[in-house]
């Protein structure tokens, strides 16, 4: 039986495989058209897969085409000899490798070019490949060399221009049998990330081809394969809230996947639910894996990635996706933010605005002690009805005494920006009740901006939390009928609206709403500015 693969590319023999037929298509035009392309995309997004897909339906269909497959990632130590010759003997072994698999011998005329000829620089590089197209052609009608290599960030700093340089000239040059006929670059940072010497890039002949993550139809497409394998069926809902949850991004969906079908031993007879759902995405929000260790090791390499991710996720008017922004490119090439419609920074994936926000909280906020009245009697407990439901409405007020009862203690939780020490401690208040009673939070974010709608699921009910800071009475009231239109959606019809109020003069307010149908509790929720003076002094 095959499985979801999340450890390196994936093999339809062995794996679901999304089919990307309309990408591949696509990429296979560009290749036979001359292309020089790049696929720059951050970390297991699926493009060494993609590209040894494509090699393999070249391969097999058009013995014109003679694919030469490189990868670079152990070359990033090397000096320019060394590159070199590294180089000259993958080179060979991919050009043993391909004959093999067509079932032929070296020619004489290729056995003199291998021994004869060693790569010692960009020059001797392209004067190769000159003569390899000429020998292919004479001795195996190949009329086209593809080089594609992988993991190009690998390339060494110092063989970065030359290499691009002589790739350049073999593209402009007059030749028809020009040798490689296309090349692909493929890696995590783009050409001029990696020009270190910040002068004109002299690969500005590329084709920049996109590859994006899998649509709801082809996450579709990937489960269907594992059902009609297994007979197992996923209830349409948990296929449309894993692409939700992941926006497609390739190795999040084949891990949930990977917990459902894998890990939660249900039995094959049973059809895989929300409820399993739930547990799955609970354990993907709190597993170490690769995946999200990249994705927390990349927003700590800077400490000024805090703040901008901060103000992406806390501001209505966000923040512009400008490339030419040294912290935006950064944060675009790991694969955190991505360019929303309105052309604004939006965090990839609510899993990931999920990890980015624990991230950056505090092991301790330090008020947790605060969280309940002196008064409670069975601690969170006490906000459980007599029927052990959700009392969200008990709960969220002594949230708002709770901030109100801390007063100036919030501003000193540390490492948390101002303007989110808020939404910091609601997530952690709510997290802290939510394991108590044995139910799942998540984050539903809609754009990953200035709103975050946490969806709280406990006994087969759900509650949504949506979170503002405070832009004006027109932005709050805009809130409230975002907040209907979403419930509408979630199939839900209660809402809870927590606005923080970070002015001089806040306006505290606790009301209840019906808007087209729905009910709404709504609280703007002061947070002090400052210190107050001690007392005597101004």
């Amino acid at each position: 039986m095959r499985r979801f693969g999340t450890t390196g590319p994936v093999h339809p023999e062995k794996n679901y495989v999304v089919s990307r037929s309309v990408e591949l298509n696509d990429f296979i035009a560009r290749i036979k058209d001359g292309r020089y392309i790049v696929i720059f995309a951050p970390r297991q997004t699926g493009k060494t897969t993609f590209f040894q897909n494509a090699l393999g339906e070249i391969a097999d269909n058009d013995p014109a085409y003679f694919p030469i497959s490189l990868n670079f990632e152990e070359y990033v130590s090397d000096n320019l000899s060394n590159f070199y010759a590294d180089l000259t003997h993958d080179i060979y072994d991919e050009i043993e490798s391909a004959l093999e698999k067509r079932e032929l011998l070296r020619t004489d005329n290729l056995q003199v070019l291998i021994e004869n000829t060693q790569i010692t620089n960009h020059q001797t590089m392209r004067r190769f490949f000159e003569e390899l197209g000429k020998v292919l052609k004479v001795g195996y009608n190949v009329q086209r060399v593809i080089l594609i290599i992988d993991e190009f960030d690998g390339i060494p700093k110092e063989a970065l221009a030359g290499f691009l340089h002589s790739l350049r000239r073999i593209y402009v040059s007059n030749s028809t049998q020009k040798c490689p006929h296309s090349v692909g670059i493929v890696g995590v940072k783009n050409i001029a990330q990696l020009n270190y010497d910040r002068s004109i890039s002299p690969f500005n002949i590329q084709d920049e081809f996109h590859l994006p993550n899998f649509t709801l139809e082809q996450v579709h497409e990937l489960l269907q394969q594992y059902t009609e394998e297994v007979g197992q069926h996923f209830d349409s809902e948990v296929i449309e809230s894993i692409h939700k949850q992941t926006a497609g991004q390739p190795f999040l969906v084949n891990r949930i996947a990977q917990i459902l079908t894998d890990e939660l031993d249900i039995p094959k007879t049973e059809s895989i639910t929300m409820d399993h759902f739930s547990q799955a995405h609970f354990q993907l929000l709190h597993e170490r894996n690769t995946n999200i260790d990249h994705l927390t090791t990349n927003i700590r390499r800077n400490p000024r990635f805090e703040r901008t991710l901060m103000r992406i996720t806390a501001y209505d008017d966000g923040l512009p996706f400008n490339l030419r922004d040294n912290q935006i490119s950064e944060l675009a090439t790991f694969g955190v933010i991505k360019q929303g419609k309105d052309r604004m920074c939006e965090i990839a994936n609510p899993i990931y605005f999920y990890c980015i926000i624990q991230t950056f909280k505090p092991t301790f906020n330090g008020l947790e002690e605060n969280y309940l009245p002196e008064d409670t009697s069975d601690g969170f407990l006490d906000y459980l009805s007599k029927t052990g439901h959700i009392d969200m409405n008990a709960l969220l007020d002594n949230f708002r005494d709770f901030i109100a009862r801390s007063g100036f203690n919030i501003l000193q939780v540390p490492g948390t920006p101002q303007e989110s020490v808020g939404r910091h401690l609601l997530l952690a208040y709510l997290e802290q009740f939510v394991l108590l009673v044995g139910g799942f939070m998540h984050i539903e974010v809609q754009t990953g901006r200035g709103r975050i709608d946490l969806l709280i699921t406990h006994k087969q009910r759900k509650y949504i939390v949506e979170t503002k800071v405070w832009r004006g009475e027109v932005r709050y009231q805009k809130g409230l009928q975002q907040l209907a239109s979403y419930l509408k959606s979630e199939g839900a019809s209660d809402g809870y609206y927590v606005v923080f109020d970070h002015r001089a003069n806040p306006e505290p307010r606790a009301e209840n709403h019906e808007i087209k149908g729905y009910n709404i509790r709504s609280y703007v929720i002061p947070v002090m500015q400052e210190r107050p003076s001690a007392e005597g002094h101004p």
